[in-house]
């Protein structure tokens, strides 16, 4: 898979060690900035990364921030998005199994590299379950959305 990802400037750090468990695990990585520790604004960096997705020029997305929150706020905000905020490995599974996920935000302030490291490692190598009843709540997300497209 082709895995785009963005940080502003508190997930720098945390941002090298996810590259290299995407790597390891086999994926490509493209690096969307930001490169500096200067304050930047999250969602210049949020678009791009789920643009990629949306396109189909990356599978799916990965945003750090410094608690994760800003970044997802603003991926959910792109049509076609299912973003998950997640902080536990649990939650990473049941978001690509229910929720059909595309894109994870993680905190850089609120999990440590470690931790990221698994929940990445879970994300990313955990499929759509296709059930019924997920498959149809996913349909429901994506009818709210056109809705709100069609006005």
């Amino acid at each position: 898979m082709k895995i785009a990802l963005g940080t502003d400037h508190a997930g720098i750090r945390l941002k090298e060690e996810i590259v290299e468990v995407i790597r390891g695990l086999g994926h490509e990585v493209e690096d969307l900035g930001c490169g500096c520790s200067d304050s930047v604004d999250y969602p210049d960096y949020a678009l791009p990364v789920c643009e990629k997705v949306v396109s189909g020029e990356a599978d799916r997305g990965i945003l750090i921030c410094g608690t994760g929150i800003g970044m997802s706020i603003a991926a959910n905000k792109v049509p076609g998005i299912r973003c998950a905020l997640t902080h536990d490995v649990f939650s990473a599974k049941a978001t690509r199994e229910h929720n059909d996920s595309n894109v994870i935000a993680l905190g850089e302030r609120v999990v440590g590299p470690g931790l990221a490291a698994e929940i990445v490692s879970a994300w990313l190598t955990t499929d759509f379950s296709h059930g019924e009843r997920h498959v149809g709540r996913v349909n429901k997300i994506k009818a709210i959305e056109e809705r709100y497209l069609k006005n």
